[in-house]
């Protein structure tokens, strides 16, 4: 049997390293935005960067499976970070639109493989006993992570490549941790299984959930940023409103997942699409002249984003049977992804024809579909006996979820 070392001692090491990475794409999450919105350049060239990193998202879906298999986890993480490294550099060279649009390409890649190979491995590292507690506390650090990024942008000069370089720094310190851990490499993970007609059957609420939060999420996180420069905002304006938006993730997130515990889940996705289409709705009328109503608006809508992702995953675990939870994982992630894609994509192509608040209808007219459809079906289907319901867990909408593809057999909802 592999030796593993104290689990405790493993987790901090992952939770180490995950987030430094954290730290440097908050940081660029808010400089590539806001420098292609403040240089001048079209509205499409910042929306494309967004659309950039989801692409890329996808791709390393796909390839991030393959490529432990052939060398394994430890390697991969060095190699995705690696790439998260030249992205980030080649931003550093200047701004150069089509080169930063092939490196958020590139970084999408790098990022879905990277938590893949994180959360994995976070997985094999864990008893089932802790492990819901632990993969909670892997969200809540990158969460937490992200925002000290974007705060610390905001205290970095806004010339040259000051934030590209801090970026880099704290992704090089993020390989440290992994590369000196004792922990036992898990093995080869399972075969990506992609079966949309099974997790349709499974949960069709937990399915239209995870696509709405795909993109939903990359709505609010990667529109807000461009439109706050376009409407004034400085740079240190900009970074305490992303800052806030991702405290706003935890403080909309934890109250709501808990009722979500306590009635049908699909009650509480219901409120949730709700509370998005007003936010966004709000902000719609909402001059952008003050920073505090702005962040208010913001983080209950980012808030209530990140509350879709992790309610429809739960609910969806709910529904599902041992043997369905390595195809469930595959698919929902390939759907997060592609969801993710497709609409920046397309606000992306509209925005110069509606105006940079066309994020902002697309959000309510997302989360209004979602709401219709999810009232739709509290008229079909019953809800799940509550003894046989997971307990909720803290979840980013912003983290491709592969806790499953690794050792399926070890790491069931509990």
């Amino acid at each position: 049997m592999a030796f593993r070392p104290n689990p405790l001692l493993s987790i901090v090491s992952i939770l180490t390293s995950m987030t430094f990475s954290a730290i440097g794409s908050g940081i660029m999450f808010a400089y590539v935005p806001f420098t292609l919105s403040s240089e001048g350049y079209p509205e499409w060239i910042a929306g494309s960067a967004v659309t950039a990193i989801a692409a890329g998202g996808i791709l390393g879906c796909l390839l991030a499976g393959p490529l432990i298999r052939r060398v394994g986890h430890a390697r991969m993480y060095a190699c995705f970070a690696a790439l998260i490294i030249l992205s980030t550099g080649l931003i550093g060279l200047g701004v150069i639109p089509y080169a930063w649009l092939g490196s958020r390409f590139i970084y999408g890649i790098a990022a879905n493989g990277i938590f893949i190979v994180t959360q994995s491995w976070l997985n094999y590292s864990s008893d089932n006993s802790w492990r819901g507690k632990a993969m909670s506390v892997f969200y809540m650090m990158f969460i937490i992570g992200m925002g000290f990024g974007s705060f610390l942008f905001g205290m970095l000069p806004d010339d040259g490549a000051n934030a590209p370089v801090v970026a880099i720094l704290f992704y090089a310190c993020g390989i440290l941790p992994i590369g000196l851990t004792r922990l036992a490499t898990p093995p080869p993970p399972e075969k990506t299984e992609i079966d949309l007609r099974t997790t349709w059957k499974i949960s069709p609420v937990g399915l239209v959930g995870i696509l709405a939060s795909g993109g939903l999420s990359m709505l609010v996180q990667g529109f807000t940023p461009i439109y706050a420069t376009q409407s004034g905002f400085g740079q240190s304006q900009v970074a305490t409103l992303m800052f806030l938006m991702q405290l706003g993730m935890l403080a909309v997130q934890l109250p709501l997942g808990a009722i979500s515990d306590q009635i049908d889940r699909r009650i509480v996705l219901a409120g949730v699409c709700v509370l998005v289409a007003a936010m966004a709705f709000t902000a719609t009328l909402t001059p952008m002249t003050g920073l505090i109503l702005a962040a208010i608006i913001f983080a209950i809508w980012s808030g209530a984003t990140e509350t879709i992702y992790s309610v429809a995953h739960a609910h969806a675990n709910d529904r599902a049977d041992p043997d369905d939870f390595v195809p469930l994982a595959s698919t929902m992630l390939v759907a997060w992804s592609a969801a993710a894609f497709v609409v920046p994509a397309i606000v992306t192509s509209l925005t110069p024809v509606f105006g940079p608040k066309t994020f902002m209808y697309a959000a309510i007219l997302l989360a209004s579909a979602t709401l219709a459809f999810v009232v739709y079906r509290l008229t079909q289907r019953d809800a799940v006996p509550d003894e046989e319901s997971e307990a909720f867990e803290v979840r980013s909408a912003q983290i491709a979820n592969a806790e499953l593809l690794v050792n399926p057999e070890e790491t069931m909802p509990h």
